[in-house]
């Protein structure tokens, strides 16, 4: 699983699940024992998060919406690895 960004101690991944149960565009946020999967619209699919670190992932999320989609597609066509910026 590429990390495509980090901040506050926060790994952000995407992964391609062939045949997976959870085919919508996500991502994957890792916070020291905390794991969540949320797709590009802010649904949660699974797992848990601190909420002042999910209040983070999801200001992220919303200012680089655009480039998390093309990332998405990248990396699921070609394999193709686009890293985002952290929040600073």
């Amino acid at each position: 699983m590429p990390v495509i960004s980090q901040f506050y101690g926060i790994l952000i991944y995407i992964y391609v699940e062939l045949g997976g149960h959870h085919n919508k565009p996500h991502i994957h946020a890792k916070y020291g024992e905390y794991e969540i999967s949320i797709t590009l619209d802010g649904t949660i699919i699974n797992g848990n998060m601190p909420s002042k670190k999910l209040k983070l992932i999801e200001a992220w999320m919303e200012i680089h919406r655009e480039e998390l989609e093309a990332a998405w597609t990248a990396y699921n066509r070609d394999g193709e690895i686009i890293k985002i910026k952290g929040l600073e």
